[in-house]
């Protein structure tokens, strides 16, 4: 995933929370761990952590930070381990919800697609979910259970989010101008996570992210492809992105063009206050638009970008390229639970072995069509597959 790619956080961006109810609430004191547990917010960007603190403060709320990680998946898990930490210290686990803002947003969507069964709910400020969805990481599966928000203001971003919701994200869209600080945590506190909920889905392309609730996927094998489990893998575009360096760029820049941010020590031709404006002669209306048209491309090409710098016009001959794709065999779960028939049915697609705590009274328990000997009650246990064989043991 090219970080770089994300649109950065505008100074819009950042001020929409401090603006949505014009107002700071007074600090709450400190709960000690052995009250009753309180409600979190889980940050994706710890630099949000003030911003978050003042809004949580008068709810008597946690804010969860992570430590500093240098990738994508390393922060995830290491807000993963946040997570775990701060429901020792007395955080209700069934009400964590995530959340960021601007550039963050997407790194929302991302962290629910490698671990979803952590949240209760999310929210993310502006941004987009775009550069998420170009990492080809983002699965439509992993959001059953998670409903996120998205305010934002940007043109195009509802049509966008009804894409999203077409695709199978269980997201919802609100105007950043009617959304207020209240209206915010009532729509994060109006949901609660489920530990064992009765029917899960979950897909990964990672070992490392592949717990799905009460089942974890603990060995794959391509070979055992399921065609009846398809993969839930979400495209909008093609997550093309112009060969100019490392920089940044807002999705809600109302144009003409995008105004660039350059990282210290960037070595590429952009200089700070450069806005692309044309590309292969087309003009760039806004952010939305120039994301738009690098998703129309579909394999790498030479182009020529035009920037505005000052009052002159520069040409730049550059190119634009394609991210590289993660392999398409993914490994996707699907359980659910019938407690008239006291009966689980899983069906999965390139896995071969898995662990299933159930909390339920089971009688019959299917893997793919076929009945599981030696399952009784709940608890947990070990399901493999050993040469065309499935077998189910209880967990040492």
């Amino acid at each position: 995933m090219r970080l770089k790619s994300w649109p950065g956080r505008s100074a819009r961006a950042c001020a929409i929370i401090s603006l949505l109810a014009g107002g700071v609430p007074a600090a709450a004191p400190a709960q000690s761990p052995a009250a009753a547990p309180v409600p979190a917010i889980a940050l994706v960007d710890a630099a949000d952590a003030p911003q978050w603190q003042a809004l949580a403060a008068s709810t008597g709320w946690r804010v969860i930070v992570p430590a500093a990680a240098d990738n994508p998946d390393a922060r995830v898990q290491a807000l993963e381990a946040a997570v775990l930490e701060a429901k020792k210290q007395g955080v209700d686990p069934e009400r964590i919800y995530l959340a960021g803002r601007g550039a963050a947003t997407a790194a929302v969507f991302y962290t629910i697609s490698r671990v979803p069964d952590l949240w209760a709910a999310a929210i993310g400020i502006d941004g987009s979910p775009q550069p998420a969805i170009d990492t080809g990481r983002v699965f439509a599966a992993n959001f059953r259970t998670v409903p996120v928000l998205w305010i934002s203001k940007a043109e195009g971003d509802q049509a966008f989010a009804a894409r999203l919701k077409n695709a199978g994200l269980n997201i919802e869209w609100r105007a950043a101008a009617g959304a207020t600080n209240r209206a915010v945590l009532d729509w994060l506190a109006g949901h609660r996570r489920e530990a064992f909920p009765a029917t899960i889905d979950c897909e990964t392309n990672a070992p490392s992210f592949a717990r799905c609730y009460w089942i974890q996927m603990t060995r794959f094998d391509p070979a055992e492809r399921n065609d009846m489990v398809p993969s839930t893998r979400v495209s909008t575009g093609s997550g093309a992105y112009l060969n100019l360096g490392g920089f940044e760029f807002n999705t809600a820049d109302p144009g003409p063009g995008i105004a660039v941010t350059l990282p210290p020590h960037y070595d590429g031709p952009l200089r700070n206050g450069d806005r692309i404006v044309e590309l292969e002669g087309r003009p760039i209306a806004d952010g939305g638009a120039y994301v738009e048209m690098l998703g129309r491309y579909q394999q790498d090409k030479s182009v020529v970008a035009t920037v505005q710098r000052g009052k002159a016009r520069v040409r730049i001959d550059t190119s634009v390229s394609l991210p590289r794709r993660d392999a398409a065999v993914t490994a996707r779960v699907q359980a659910r639970y019938l407690p008239a028939e006291q009966e689980i049915q899983i069906s999965t697609r390139t896995v071969t072995a898995m662990r299933v705590t159930i909390p339920w009274p089971v009688a019959t328990m299917y893997w793919n069509g076929v009945a599981l000997d030696r399952v009784e009650g709940p608890g947990c246990y070990v399901l493999s597959q050993e040469e065309e064989l499935l077998h189910a043991v209880r967990c040492h």
